[in-house]
This record gives C-alpha cells, structure tokens and sequence, in this order.
C-alpha cells in the first residue's frame, strides 16, 4: 500500500506536555500538535510528527504544557474600569448605592470600548481565548474583541428598567435581533441573550424572553440563585425559589446558563437534572461579596455541566482564570468535606472543554483535538514555584502564576508569543485606563462633598 506524503501545514508545535482535555484522553509526553486554516491535527510522538505534517514553522516548547485556551464563562468585561471602585461590601449595597449610580454617571459606548480593552488585554495574558460578556454596550465588546482576535458569547443586557442601552426589556430584544443580523455568521462573535437576573425581570418579561429564544436560537445567561437573600426575598412575594419559576416560564435547557447558584436545595437540583440546565460558577466573585458557596462537587455528582467565570473585575478583582481555577478546586474540597472533590484535571476542565459544552460550543472549542479550532496557550512549567512537575494538571491548578502563560493562538493566529503580545497596544489601553479612572475619581469626590 502506498504512503501518504505529509501534509503541508502552517505550524507544528512540539511540547513536553500536553493536556488535550479530551474525554479519556490523558496527559501526553513529548508530544506535537499542528496548526493549518486555523484548524487543529494530531497530536502525535513527536517521533512520528513529520510523517504526517510538514511545517511551514515549527515552534519547540520543551518547557511548557500546551492546553486548549481558557474559556471565561461570565464576566462584565467594561466593568473592568471599576475595579477596586467599591469593594468590601455585600452585593445589594455595593450594586444600589455605588455601581449602578456609576454606571449611570458614566457609561457610554466609549467607557465600554476602554474597559473591554483592558479586560481583553488582561484575560490573554492569562491565558483566557474565550469569555461570555454581559454588559451594556454590547457593541463596544463585539468591536473590541473583533480587533483583539478573542472569541466572545456577547449576552445582551435585559433588564425591566431603563439602562443606558435600552429604555425597557421590549426595546432590549429588538436591538438584539438587530445585533444577530450584523454578527450572525462571525467565526468568533456568538450572541446569547442576557436577562439581569429574576429579581429585576417580571412574568411578562420572561414570556418575551422565551419567545425570543424560541424565535432566534440563542442561548440563555442569567444570573440565578447568587444569594440568599434573593431566593427569600422571592419566597416572600410569591412562594417560588427563582429557580422554579424559570423552570414554569419553560425557559430552562441545554441552552441555559444560570450563573452563580450558590443556594440549591434539592428540588432545584432536581430541576437542573431534569431540564439538564448549565451552571457558570464564579467562586472568587461570591467570596468577595459574601454570596455564598456553589456546591459544585454536588452538582457534578448529579451529573450536571458546570463551567468557570471569573465574574466582572469590579467584584473579583481580576480576570486570571488561573487564579479562579485554584480557587475553585480548593473551595469545593471545603464545602464538601471531601479532599478529593474537583481534582485537578476536573477543574481544568471546567475552564475548558466544559466552559465551551456550556455555551454550547463543545463541537468546537475547549479540547486539542483534530479538526478542532486552533486556540491554543504554552504555559511555562520550568520555574520556581511550580518545578517539580511530577503532575502537569496538578502544577498547572495549584501552582501556576498566568505570568507563565508564554503563548497564545487563537484560530492559528499568534496573539502572545514569548510573554509579548502581538496585537494590542498595552500603552495605549492603559493611557484610557487612566484617563477614565481619574474622570470617575473626580465624580466620586463631588459626590461626597
């Protein structure tokens, strides 16, 4: 039988490890992976690598672990502006009285254009391809990310009161309709509607909300259960858990992105396995605010997907998926009473293959796998605090700083190489960046005095 001629690509990567994220499919030593059209071959040893590929360019990485890049399952990218502009308090006081007053003293198109830059900038660093967006300005967020290369679920801001995008929840729907037709068919631009939160949208809102799902196809993210007092002060108007009356609104699925859920009693676990509804688990952001305790180790037993977001950097304060991974390993180790909940390799995948089923990506982000899109991040393990490595996944969860992040592709295409980004220009972004924080210091003096 005659063989075949190795295939002309764009790129062979070869590693020391790689973590490929795939069902069954462990980590991988001295192992190569190809790039071409922005799209993914192999892995392979790297001692067959050339039989299959011929590269145009061939980076060597016999320092790093290559995983699939990080998906950032909820975050308010243009808060990123607000970061430490109310912290150290509970949610309802710090969103009342200091960040929807902000909001409304100075967010605009622009505001949201220089946060999404800083975010954007901050999550490749650190590792993060993907993230799910919710906040005003949506626009904003899909230019900035188009110019930047990442990849984002962009959930347009529906709430029942007026906001600077839309004057009620009926004028939020339309402008989305009108988004999906400019972004429909963008290879990294996805939409998804984004509802505030039970509290803030009534029944007939939420009969709109199904009809539009239902009308469009677009997933769902909403911000669910995130505290007690939410779910009793539900109770107390109208008997119902949040939970519940999503589920008799008919609005929850495969579809569904319920973020937060930190109070699940066991009808609303129930509920998620039957209508098999995902959660985004965002564990820094609900320490900070004293939420409470997603019990995750819970919710994977019952077999329900659960995915990793970082939140906005006004409630965390950062963006380091990193970061949120370990947070969330240890955490539900705590809360479970149980040393061997979320090991490593399952809190990886929470940030990666399971972030991209959530947003209802998995067919083509979240796993090194053949024909799947080239997002790709090097991460440096040779270092101080993470040598030695007896377990990549383990140093990767527990030990590693996103300074260690040396790389990142998104669709083949080089963002950061060598620690240094190929596409932003950080003096720039950090020029606005201070240009909006000394213009939000004077508001906040004013209002003082």
């Amino acid at each position: 039988m005659p063989s075949t001629a190795p295939r002309d690509v764009d790129l062979l990567i070869e590693a020391r490890w790689i973590l490929p994220m795939s069902d069954g499919l462990p980590t991988l030593e001295d192992h190569a992976i190809a790039m071409h059209d922005g799209r993914l071959l192999g892995p392979w040893p790297q001692t067959e690598a050339r039989r299959h590929v011929q590269p145009r360019r061939v980076v060597r990485l016999d320092r790093h672990a290559l995983m699939p890049g990080l998906i950032n399952a909820h975050n308010h990218a243009g808060m990123t502006l607000m970061r430490g502009f109310a912290d150290d308090l509970p949610l309802m006081t710090w969103l009342n009285e200091h960040i929807w007053p902000a909001e409304a003293a100075h967010v605009d198109h622009d505001f949201v254009a220089a946060g999404t830059y800083l975010a954007c900038a901050e999550m490749l660093r650190s590792g993060t391809t993907t993230f799910a967006d919710m906040y005003l300005a949506p626009e904003a967020v899909a230019e900035v990310t188009e110019r930047t290369g990442m990849r984002v679920q962009l959930c347009t801001p529906l709430i029942d009161f007026p906001t600077p995008w839309a004057p009620d929840f009926a004028t939020g729907l339309a402008k989305t309709e009108a988004l999906l037709g400019h972004y429909r068919d963008h290879p990294r631009i996805f939409l998804a509607l984004g509802p505030h939160a039970p509290y803030t949208v009534g029944d007939e809102s939420l009969e709109r909300l199904g009809d539009a799902h239902r009308r469009l196809g677009l997933p769902i993210q909403m911000h669910v259960h995130e505290t007690a007092h939410e779910v009793e002060q539900a109770l107390t108007k109208d008997g119902k858990r949040p939970l519940a009356r999503l589920f008799e609104a008919g609005l929850l699925g495969p579809h569904f992105q319920a973020v937060h859920m930190t109070q699940v009693d066991d009808h609303d676990l129930a509920i998620l396995r039957e209508t098999d509804t995902r959660i985004v688990h965002c564990p820094q952001s609900n320490l900070k605010l004293a939420s409470g305790f997603c019990p995750v180790a819970r919710l994977l037993d019952a077999g329900i997907t659960v995915a990793l977001g970082t939140d906005g950097a006004a409630s965390n304060n950062d963006l380091d998926m990193f970061d949120e991974l370990k947070s969330a390993a240890l955490l539900a180790k705590g809360v479970s009473g149980n040393a061997a909940a979320l090991p490593a390799m399952a809190a990886l995948a929470m940030a990666t293959r399971e972030g991209a089923k959530a947003l209802g990506l998995g067919e083509r982000l979240g796993r090194l796998q053949h024909d799947y899109e080239a997002d790709v991040i090097a991460l440096d393990l040779e270092r101080l605090n993470t040598a030695p490595v007896h377990h990549p996944a383990s140093a990767v969860v527990y030990a590693m700083q996103s300074q260690q992040v040396s790389h990142v592709w998104i669709g083949g295409q080089p963002i950061l190489a060598d620690g240094e980004f190929e596409t932003l220009d950080i003096e720039a972004v950090l020029a606005d960046t201070h240009r909006y924080r000394d213009a939000m210091t004077v508001t906040s003096s004013q209002g003082e005095k």
